[in-house]
């Protein structure tokens, strides 16, 4: 099913990529795609911590230690839920204050660059409160239903695309809002099915310094790989644009 989901994935990539360029036009497309890494360079302290998430959930089903379990997921979604708050306080200022003093936009684009910030930002924020909830999906070996979900979300992405045709509005506006709600659908499903599947997935608050420090730990050791992927998909695309003028 993995092999399925990765086929699918990459044929449908190829063809919805070219059919959103042909709708948002060159300036609206790269708008979407720089405006939208301004959001994505603050995603590496979820890269980081997802990988922590899944190992530290696979470690305790191997023990068969439910309580454990269900104390390194409550934890989990209370340090993911952080990283979401800390993310969306730096994006409202420091990244907005970037969005609009040092990338190159169009004037008469600037709203509609303002409307792609702001639900990159909630998709963002989806995404990361989502990543314990796939953890748990992975760490239990569903990995049936975690390409069904995958090939259902590329779907939708691929009904939106058609969407941009249809509808008379502004399609970059449109584009922005329509990918939020994909995103948001998405981390329902997976909430639904966790909770209807797997006791340990209601949420409770807790704290548990020491294996707060520990899960940290762990993931302090994956920021390094991700900050490197974050220069190297998000910061080239940031630079071309800043000094796209200039060259």
């Amino acid at each position: 099913m993995l092999y399925v989901r990765m086929l699918f994935i990459m044929l449908v990539t190829l063809y919805t990529s070219r059919i959103v360029l042909e709708e948002l036009r060159v300036v609206d497309f790269g708008i979407y795609n720089v405006v939208g890494g301004v959001v994505m360079m603050l995603s590496f302290l979820n890269s980081s911590m997802s990988g922590a998430t899944q190992r530290f959930l696979s470690f305790e089903l191997g023990q068969g230690n439910r309580e454990q379990l269900k104390k390194v997921f409550d934890l989990s979604v209370t340090l993911h839920s952080g990283i979401a708050l800390v993310v969306f306080l730096l994006a409202e200022t420091v990244g907005f204050w970037f969005l609009n003093t040092q990338l190159n936009i169009p004037p008469d684009r600037m709203e509609a660059a303002r409307w792609v910030y702001q639900f990159s930002i909630f998709s963002f924020m989806v995404s990361v409160i989502q990543v314990p909830y796939n953890a748990m999906i992975i760490a239990n070996e569903k990995m049936s239903i975690y390409a069904y979900i995958s090939v259902l979300e590329v779907a939708l992405k691929l009904f939106v695309v058609f969407m941009l045709g249809w509808l008379n509005f502004d399609k970059l506006k449109l584009y922005a809002v329509l990918i939020f709600g994909v995103t948001l659908v998405v981390m329902l499903i997976y909430r639904c099915y966790c909770k209807s599947k797997y006791k340990e997935c209601t949420y409770h608050l807790i704290w548990d310094k020491d294996l707060f420090k520990i899960l940290t730990g762990f993931a302090g050791w994956n920021l390094f790989g991700g900050l490197a992927w974050l220069g190297k998909s998000q910061g080239v695309n940031l630079l071309l644009n800043i000094f796209s003028v200039r060259l």
